[in-house]
């Protein structure tokens, strides 16, 4: 449920339906390659995975296994990348039985 709520929401997000535009928020885009950097540099983050929201946008979240920090972005087609949410205590969890509560 937690999961399918996150999903909806960042599908919202990304598609440009719920908060500001992507575009609007300029302070926390750049370069793919400048904000990949700066998460495995400054966070230790690596992509853990990958989605595709609507046709022209891709959905990723990074995250560190030694600091816990999580950073979920998404790029667009011209190759900018936006922050869209972070925070800590990341887990990856094994996906349980269908139907089945976290």
């Amino acid at each position: 449920m937690k999961v399918t709520i996150l999903i909806t929401a960042l599908a919202g997000f990304a598609c440009g339906t719920l908060g500001p535009s992507i575009a609007a928020a300029q302070s926390l885009c750049g370069a793919r390659e400048a904000v990949v950097d700066m998460l495995g540099s400054r966070y230790g983050e690596t992509v853990r995975s990958v989605g595709l929201a609507g046709r022209d946008r891709i959905v990723e979240v990074f995250a560190s296994e030694d600091t816990g920090s999580w950073t979920i972005v998404v790029t667009d087609t011209a190759g900018v990348t936006c922050l869209v949410a972070s925070g800590q205590h990341y887990e990856q969890v094994a996906a349980g039985p269908e139907g089945a509560p976290l």
